[in-house]
């Protein structure tokens, strides 16, 4: 999914969401294509997993996400009751997930879910690293 976005010239990430160990969901950002900024791969794939589960709740499902959720998927994550996260990269910008901030696990919020991180990273971060130098050698050219 992560390279679909980047095929796309969006922010190369990609989610799915797994139940029952099958993928009720899949997607990738589509913010640029949308002209919109929630079309986060995490915001798309939560859509389609309380559509295919008919049910707002997702108890028992897990995310596999290529970058660390921003503050709004984290959020959408709490809200949906996900069940646990696994990310690929830590993003120390935005990061709510435990790089900036803990959304997920912020106490007096109604629920929490477990995470973990570093599945994939190398390959991730590589696509991420390779798509912002691609695009900050392009507005360089640009500029010259």
């Amino acid at each position: 999914m992560a390279k679909q976005a980047y095929d796309e010239d969006e922010v190369p990430v990609g989610a799915v969401i797994v139940f029952e160990k099958k993928i009720i969901a899949r997607a990738y950002n589509q913010v640029e294509r949308l002209k919109d900024p929630t079309a986060h791969a995490e915001m798309i794939a939560i859509t389609q997993a309380a559509d295919a589960l008919s049910s707002k709740w997702l108890y028992n499902c897990e995310m596999y996400v290529t970058l660390e959720p921003c503050s709004m998927c984290a959020g959408a994550l709490v809200l949906s009751r996900m069940k646990h996260l696994y990310f690929s990269a830590k993003d120390p910008k935005t990061g709510a997930c435990g790089s900036v901030t803990n959304i997920v696990n912020q106490k007096g919020l109604n629920h929490s879910l477990t995470v973990s991180d570093g599945i994939l990273r190398k390959q991730s971060s590589a696509l991420l690293q390779k798509f912002f130098m691609e695009k900050r050698n392009a507005r360089s050219s640009a500029l010259n």
